[in-house]
C-alpha cells in the first residue's frame, strides 16, 4: 500500500508540477544585465495575471506557480536554467523566455524532453517555420514587423535608402533576413549594414560607419541600451534627419528613458496595442489588475504582452483541465484545439497542429517628449 501511495505522489510530481497540485511553470529570462527591463516587465505581466487567477480559484482549484530563473540574456545560462527547471524544479512546462539566442539554445532540450514551450518574447522565424510541435508563439514574427517597417518607410514616406544596425547574433540576423525580404519585395536592396556584439555598448564605430553612408532611415534590431547609444552617437555624427525605427524587442519604455531628449521622433514597431488605450477591453482589464497588485504601476508594451500571454495560457490550461489531470500532452492538445480565443482585443487567436502562431498584427509608435503616440500605418 505504501508503495502505491508513493507511486501516486510521484505521478503528481511528474504531471502536475509538484505533489500538492500546483501547476508549476518555468521561465528563464534576463533579470540582470543590459536586457533586464525586458525580462522583468515580461515576467511581471505573467506573474500578475497568474496571481489574479489564483485568487479567483486557480485552474480547477490548482494554483499556478511561475518560477523565473535569471539568464542575463546569455544562451549558456539559459541552457543551464532550462535543465534545472526541468530536472530539479520539475516544472510542468516552460513559458515566458526572452530572446532569440536564448530560445535557440534551448530548443534542442525542449524537443528532446518533449516539454511545451509557450510564448517566447522573440519573433524569430526558426520558432515558427517549420512548425515545432512543442513551441507556441503569441507575438507577430520579426518578418511581420520588418514588413510593417518597410511598408511605412517606403510605401508611405517614399524613402528608399534604408540601412540596418543589428545585434551580431541570431536575433540580429533574423531581423536582417526579414528586412531583406521586405525590401526585395519592393525591388530595393538594403542600403548598408552595421553591427554590435550582444550584451555590449560597443556601437560608436557602427554609428560612424553609418554616418558615412548617410541613409534616409535606419532599422535597429537590438536591445534598448545599445540602440539608444547608437542613436545618440549617430546624431552626433550628423544623422539628425534620418528616421530611426526599432523592432519591438527593444523595450520601448526603457529606450525612451535611455534616449531622453534625443528620443523625439524615434519610431518603434509593436506587437500589442497601445497600453494606455482603456477603450480596448483587454487593456482596461490589464490596467485594472496591474494597478491592484502594483501601486506604482505604469502601463507598458512588454508587461501588456506578458499579461496577454498569461491570459491565453490560462485559457489553454482551463481547456486542458476539462480532460482530467493536466499533462504535457493534454496541454499541447488543448493549445492546438484553441479556436477563436479573444483576450479582449477583437483579435482572435487560433492554433492548430499546423499553425502555432497567435497574433499577426503590427503597430507603430513614435516617441514624443518621453511618451508614446500611435502612428497610422
Amino acid at each position: 500500500m505504501r508503495k502505491l501511495v508513493w507511486l501516486w505522489l510521484g505521478l503528481l510530481v511528474c504531471f502536475s508540477g509538484n505533489a500538492w497540485g500546483e501547476i508549476l511553470i518555468g521561465a528563464s529570462n534576463a533579470q540582470s544585465g543590459p536586457a533586464k527591463f525586458l525580462g522583468k516587465e515580461y515576467s511581471k505581466g505573467f506573474q500578475t495575471y497568474f496571481q489574479y487567477v489564483n485568487e479567483n480559484g486557480g485552474i480547477g482549484g490548482q494554483k499556478i506557480k511561475f518560477l523565473v530563473r535569471d539568464d542575463g540574456y546569455e544562451p549558456d545560462a539559459a541552457i543551464t536554467n532550462t535543465k534545472l527547471l526541468i530536472n530539479q524544479d520539475k516544472v510542468l512546462f516552460l513559458a515566458g523566455y526572452v530572446g532569440t539566442p536564448t530560445s535557440k539554445a534551448v530548443v534542442p532540450i525542449i524537443e528532446r524532453e518533449k516539454i511545451p514551450f509557450f510564448f517566447p518574447f522573440t519573433g524569430a522565424e526558426f520558432l515558427r517555420n517549420p512548425v515545432k510541435r512543442h513551441v507556441f508563439n503569441l507575438r507577430a514574427s520579426y518578418y511581420m514587423e520588418t514588413e510593417a517597417m518597410v511598408h511605412y518607410l517606403v510605401d508611405k514616406l517614399g524613402l528608399k535608402k534604408i540601412a540596418i544596425f543589428y545585434q551580431d547574433d541570431s536575433f540580429g540576423r533574423a531581423g536582417l533576413a526579414g528586412l531583406k525580404i521586405a525590401m526585395e519585395k519592393r525591388g530595393l536592396s538594403i542600403f548598408g549594414e552595421a553591427t554590435y556584439p550582444r550584451n555590449t555598448l560597443a556601437v560608436k564605430k557602427a554609428a560612424y560607419q553609418m554616418s558615412l553612408l548617410k541613409p534616409e532611415a535606419i532599422v535597429l534590431i537590438g536591445a534598448y541600451k545599445p540602440c539608444a547609444a547608437f542613436i545618440k552617437a549617430a546624431k552626433k555624427f550628423g544623422l539628425k534627419n534620418a528616421k530611426f525605427i526599432n523592432i519591438s524587442f527593444v523595450g520601448s519604455k526603457a529606450l525612451a528613458r535611455e534616449l531622453g531628449k534625443e528620443g523625439d521622433g524615434v519610431l518603434i514597431t509593436q506587437v500589442v496595442p497601445f497600453p494606455w488605450d482603456a477603450s480596448i477591453p483587454a487593456v482596461a482589464e490589464y490596467q485594472r489588475i496591474m494597478e491592484r497588485y502594483h501601486p506604482d504601476f505604469e502601463p507598458g508594451f512588454v508587461s501588456l504582452e506578458g499579461f496577454l500571454a498569461a491570459k491565453t495560457l490560462v485559457a489553454i490550461l482551463k481547456k486542458a483541465s476539462e480532460e482530467g489531470p493536466l499533462t504535457r500532452e493534454s496541454i499541447i492538445r488543448a493549445a492546438e484545439s484553441l479556436k477563436g480565443f479573444d483576450p479582449g482585443l477583437n483579435d482572435k487567436i487560433t492554433f492548430s497542429p499546423t499553425d502555432h502562431q497567435g497574433f499577426e498584427k503590427v503597430y507603430i509608435t513614435e516617441i514624443k517628449n518621453g511618451k508614446f503616440k500611435p502612428v497610422s500605418l
